[in-house]
């Protein structure tokens, strides 16, 4: 007798060739308006589904897993960041939960280096004040910025991502600097040509530019607070495609607005989709909807990760991108 298939809940529209190959191996219940579920539709859908697919715009909290059914047994994450799913509860309740890690890093990286050259360049002024009409030709001292060449990088998290800036960086003549829950090998560390700074507020002191890289956990929750922000020199940037709430963005915005700060790129916010309307105000940040990993091949390998980490598991095997609790 054929073995049942596991009925799939997918919470957000994702690309059709991954739907497409979803509905030939699951009983799958897709989301083709990619409307965001309400609390209500994400607690009907734990209580039928055999696997839950959400995505960062889903908040899988201790309520909506309260409710969960006793078919629930795994929820395959469509990205890498977990912060959004109380894996605590999922872990009490013996729900598994999967991720798609790997697979963004150099996208990631690609827009974190954009952001490094763009913000200091004054880029995104720049194609404002073309569109305006306002352009009366080049001068010798017009909307100066600053070359990175020779300038400090300071990496918050080390990990996949980190390291791909890192390598980026380098190649733009950037020195790298980095401090992290853990320091590199020493062989990775001399391939990167990295200094480790074991305390963060020394390292924040003397940097030209600072980006942001770690994961959305209690422990790093504004842990670029405003004291830490003001520890920065004035002429440093701030460059986040990692997770909003890891900074103070309400500190961050005023220190801009300031002129305490030379500038940010932001591809994050502390309360997404919202963003600060102060920060929208102001000329030396870069904000982005997002985009980090909005490449075409990255959706298409998140999915593939979420079919085989969903078709491993039911098959009886350990899916390869468990997440633990432990590991946040």
């Amino acid at each position: 007798m054929p073995q049942k298939k596991p009925l799939v809940v997918v919470t957000r529209k994702l690309p059709d060739a991954i739907e497409t190959r979803m509905m030939e191996l699951f009983d799958t219940r897709l989301n083709l308006d990619d409307k965001p579920m309400s609390k209500a539709d994400l607690i009907e859908a734990v209580k039928t589904a055999d696997v839950l697919v959400p995505t960062i715009t889903d908040r899988i909290d201790a309520a909506i897993l309260s409710q969960a059914g006793p078919n629930l047994k795994l929820i395959a994450n469509f990205g890498t960041g977990v912060d959004h799913i109380d894996l605590a509860s999922a872990r009490q309740r013996s729900v598994t939960v999967t991720n798609t890690p790997g697979v963004l890093t150099e996208d990631t990286a690609d827009m974190t280096m954009a952001l490094i050259l763009a913000v200091p360049r004054r880029l995104a002024e720049g194609e404002r004040l073309l569109r305006s009409e306002k352009w009366n030709g080049w001068s010798p001292t017009h909307m100066l910025g600053h070359r990175i060449w020779g300038k400090r990088l300071g990496i918050i998290g080390m990990g996949r991502i980190g390291q791909a800036v890192a390598r980026r960086a380098k190649a733009f003549g950037m020195s790298i600097h980095y401090h992290n829950r853990k320091r590199l090998h020493p062989e990775l560390e001399a391939e990167l040509e990295a200094t480790y700074w074991e305390s963060l507020d020394q390292m924040l002191a003397r940097m030209d530019v600072v980006t942001v890289h770690c994961p959305h956990t209690p422990a790093t929750f504004h842990l670029l607070s405003a004291r830490r922000l003001a520890l920065l020199q004035p002429h440093a940037y701030v460059i986040n495609t990692s997770r909003g709430e890891i900074v103070d963005e309400n500190a961050l915005t005023r220190m801009l607005g300031r002129g305490e700060l030379a500038g940010a790129g932001l591809d994050v916010f502390e309360h997404e989709p919202a963003v600060n309307p102060k920060l929208l105000g102001l000329d030396n940040v870069v904000l982005l909807p997002h985009l980090g990993s909005a490449t075409i091949e990255g959706r298409m390998d998140m999915g593939e990760k979420v079919i085989i980490n969903i078709k491993t598991f039911a098959d009886g095997h350990n899916p390869p991108d468990r997440v633990l609790a432990s590991m946040f």
